[in-house]
């Protein structure tokens, strides 16, 4: 597994998806940041890539079968998102936000930094919101469009630039999310709950886990896997 070292982490997570649980334990950002080797993304956190490498053997040895993503069309790959992931988001976001109401109201003198992470949280909210309302009513359709061959598409618009420019927008908006979750982390500690948290900040912080989790891994599906199946088919329509 040596030569892994030098593999890109976006290049890593679409060979073995089963490594993405790993990463996200050391807050290896494989999504927004996948273009950096894993020595390099090791080196920036000081992590020790040897000890990471050994964690990975053992993820190959009770491998579990995965969705063959590599090998979804685009439009299944854009059911998969919607219904594993927008909706996944819509759902957590007003129960999570909830939760980070009553911490802050009822404890929110003991631990201020509570406050920080709802104002933060209700930022991504309002980001994913806007996101997804986009990917569901622009993007997502322009895309089935190109593999529709719809005529009227090929017409209308240059082919290359429809969809790149959704794209762009998208891939920016999906680091935005990002860095404001990676904030919320910093300021929980990595999600660690204090000794004398309530029941209800625990599960606030497991459930911030699971959104930041389940948000790499669909900007992962999006940038490192449909996007690119778009962008690759709209320059094949280019070239005809």
């Amino acid at each position: 597994m040596e030569n892994i070292k030098e593999k890109t982490l976006k290049s890593i997570v679409l060979a073995h998806h089963e490594y993405i649980p790993v990463l996200e334990k050391y807050s290896l950002d494989f999504c927004c940041k996948g273009g950096k080797t894993l020595n390099d993304a090791c080196a920036d956190k000081n992590i020790a890539v040897d000890k990471l490498l050994e964690e990975l053997e053992l993820t190959v040895a009770s491998k579990k079968p995965q969705m063959p993503f590599s090998e979804m069309n685009a439009e299944q790959l854009i059911s998969y998102i919607l219904i594993h992931h927008h909706f996944y988001v819509k759902t957590a976001i007003p129960t999570i936000h909830n939760h980070l109401q009553k911490v802050v109201t009822k404890h929110g003198s003991k631990f201020p930094e509570m406050e920080k992470v709802l104002n933060v949280f209700t930022q991504v909210a309002e980001e994913l919101i806007s996101h997804m309302a986009k990917e569901e009513q622009i993007l997502f359709p322009r895309i089935k469009s190109i593999f529709s061959n719809d005529s009227e598409v090929q017409k209308s618009h240059h082919i290359g630039e429809y969809i790149d420019a959704s794209i762009s927008i998208m891939e920016a908006e999906h680091e935005i999310a990002g860095d404001l979750l990676f904030a919320i982390r910093a300021l929980t500690n990595h999600y660690t709950a204090p000794e004398n948290a309530c029941t209800t900040h625990k599960i606030c912080l497991d459930e911030l886990k699971a959104f930041e989790e389940d948000l790499h891994q669909h900007v992962h599906l999006e940038n490192n896997i449909l996007f690119p199946l778009a962008q690759q088919s709209s320059n094949l329509e280019m070239k005809k």
